[in-house]
């Protein structure tokens, strides 16, 4: 599942930013993303040993996967129109059916500015608006940046926890709306 209806876009705005599909030139920004992930992070959603996903490849992903158009919105900055990140909701198959996931990553030359907060805060509005109830949202345990982001934005830490030696604890977290 996808938030939203593919063909119809979501925009959302802020003072500073401007949350909206995904155009296939930027493809380089998930990239970056792609590079700059923690080593904790599974090697899945990391480049690989061949460079995988290559930028063509996350071209064609933005070009055919409704996630890019309805679900995880580019979040680009008013003032420079540059793409810093996504921020949005999608159905991770990990929470109860009809309440989504809360997802966010921005790349690291913006961290600390509030715009994680920003941007999450105008996804949480456009739940509310849109008649969901409760989302949810997970994060490794070590990831303290983004717990602090969860928790700004009113989620609370359940009680349930999925346990990976190798790569930390993911915590479940929550918020009625």
């Amino acid at each position: 599942m996808t938030v939203g209806t593919p063909g119809s876009e979501i925009e959302l705005e802020t003072s500073r930013l401007l949350l909206r599909p995904w155009r296939v030139a930027e493809a380089p920004v998930q990239h970056e993303l792609w590079t700059e992930r923690d080593p904790r992070v599974p090697p899945h959603r990391r480049i690989d040993a061949d460079g995988h996903p290559t930028v063509a490849e996350l071209e064609d992903a933005i070009r055919t996967q409704p996630v890019w158009s309805t679900g995880l919105l580019a979040v680009e900055r008013k003032t420079s129109r540059d793409v810093i990140g996504y921020c949005g909701l999608v159905d991770s198959g990990r929470g109860p059916a009809a309440e989504p996931e809360l997802a966010f990553e921005l790349l690291r030359r913006v961290w600390r500015q509030g715009y994680a907060t920003e941007a999450a805060t105008a996804v949480l509005d456009w739940a509310r608006a849109s008649g969901y109830e409760r989302l949810w949202a997970t994060v490794w345990d070590w990831n303290t940046a983004s717990r602090r982001v969860l928790a700004k934005v009113g989620f609370t830490e359940t009680d349930r926890k999925e346990v990976d030696a190798l790569h930390g604890t993911t915590l479940f977290n929550t918020r009625r709306l």
